[in-house]
């Protein structure tokens, strides 16, 4: 039989919760602020999924689709552009709030701060939102990117005008790599969403400027009158998007947060493993981490955003590729009236999820922890589009991993 997502409740001992404080409300509204300078900037959707909510046994079903945003067909780029203007107006004694498009490309930025070389690691959604950035604003960038990553996202990465490179190594190794060259490089920066001990503050950045996704959805979701969601599944990679959106939420309802539902791509599950641990201590997935959730496969948890989940998280999932694709399919042909969401392998796994816990029976025992039914409000994040065309189109049109796929 194919293989199962498999779940554990979050039991995991609470921490002091320190790190709550770098989601704040005041902090993702500097964020969002800050993105709203860009003339790209415009609020992505948020399809409002009626039809496929009835037919799944939900009372509501959001996605949030960031294939519209600012052009690259995916949120990274949210995070490595607020870090930049972070660590730009931290380098220059001036306020976020000075620090705004006009005039991070002004010619009194040169003069102020002249050109650091941006370096980081990425699967191709971070990188080319790390080089789309760059070039805007009149700094270098360079992405390595881990073996396997395709010529599609290598060249879009290119096009951005970055020096980028794939590597014979996997995710985790080219963080490192990234990293080693910037120390050796003057006015080398190191853009990573992934936190280690003393590397902090420009992840925690990263994970504020993601906060501008979480902002626009809560505020769509007044418009359609629902106040709160009940539940939010979001994927996960290193975990910096996931804590963001727990972090956001968890502030925003500080008295009666939803459940949050933590998905991985079961190669690179490294959320979950610390999870079934349950001592509080994450842990790390080493190897190829070969998946077709790519921007999944990350085997070492950014420890700001592990610190977050340990404390607000309520389960984690670990998820086969097929969970991904069933989600594609059914984003991309949704229900009559319903809108269609181009979502790729990444960013289609919370909908795979919802849709396999609602339906299978084999998921009822999950479905009642987590107490999900008629009178649930289900917000999932669609994190990117179609960034991959030709696996897009291998997985929507040919049917490429199905739910009924056997497990040899």
């Amino acid at each position: 039989m194919q293989p199962k997502i498999t779940w554990v409740k979050n039991k995991m001992p609470k921490s002091e919760d320190k790190n709550l404080s770098i989601m704040s409300l005041d902090n993702v509204a500097a964020a969002r602020k800050f993105h709203k300078s860009f003339p790209q900037y415009s609020v992505t959707p948020l399809a409002d999924l009626s039809r496929m909510a009835n037919h799944l046994g939900l009372k509501g079903l959001f996605v949030k689709d960031e294939s519209y945003r600012f052009g690259l067909n995916a949120f990274k780029v949210l995070g490595g552009s607020f870090a930049m203007a972070r660590y730009i107006a931290k380098e220059t004694r001036k306020d976020i709030s000075a620090c705004d498009f006009d005039y991070l490309t002004s010619d009194q930025l040169q003069k102020d701060f002249g050109q650091a070389t941006f370096f980081t690691a990425t699967d191709g959604n971070h990188g080319r939102g790390v080089a789309w950035a760059a070039k805007r604003l009149g700094q270098k960038a360079v992405v390595h990117m881990p073996k396997g990553s395709t010529k599609t996202r290598f060249d879009n990465i290119a096009k951005e005008g970055a020096k980028v490179s794939i590597e014979q190594l996997n995710y985790d190794d080219c963080v490192r790599l990234a990293a080693k060259e910037a120390a050796q490089t003057e006015h080398g920066v190191v853009v990573q969403d992934t936190a280690w001990q003393g590397y902090e503050e420009i992840p925690s950045w990263i994970m504020q400027g993601y906060g501008t996704m979480s902002a626009e959805a809560a505020c769509q979701l007044r418009t359609l009158e629902v106040n709160r969601p009940t539940h939010v599944f979001v994927q996960a990679g290193v975990g910096s998007l996931a804590s963001s959106v727990v972090g956001y939420f968890t502030n925003l309802f500080p008295d009666n947060p939803p459940t949050f539902v933590i998905v991985e791509a079961r190669a690179a599950d490294c959320l979950y493993r610390g999870a079934v641990a349950a001592d509080g201590s994450p842990r790390i997935v080493t190897g190829d981490l070969t998946t077709i959730m790519a921007g999944l496969a990350c085997g070492e948890p950014n420890t700001i955003g592990w610190d977050i989940l340990r404390n607000h998280a309520n389960a984690f999932l670990s998820c086969p590729d097929w969970v991904s694709a069933k989600g594609m399919r059914m984003l991309a042909a949704p229900l009559r009236t319903d809108p269609a969401v181009i979502s790729g392998e990444s960013g289609a796994v919370g909908m795979g999820a919802v849709a396999a816990i609602m339906q299978d029976p084999a998921y009822a025992d999950l479905r009642q922890e987590l107490k999900l039914g008629r009178d649930s409000q289900v917000l999932v994040f669609s994190t990117e589009g179609d960034t991959d065309p030709e696996r897009y189109r291998e997985i929507v049109w040919d049917g490429a991993y199905p739910s009924l796929e056997q497990d040899n």
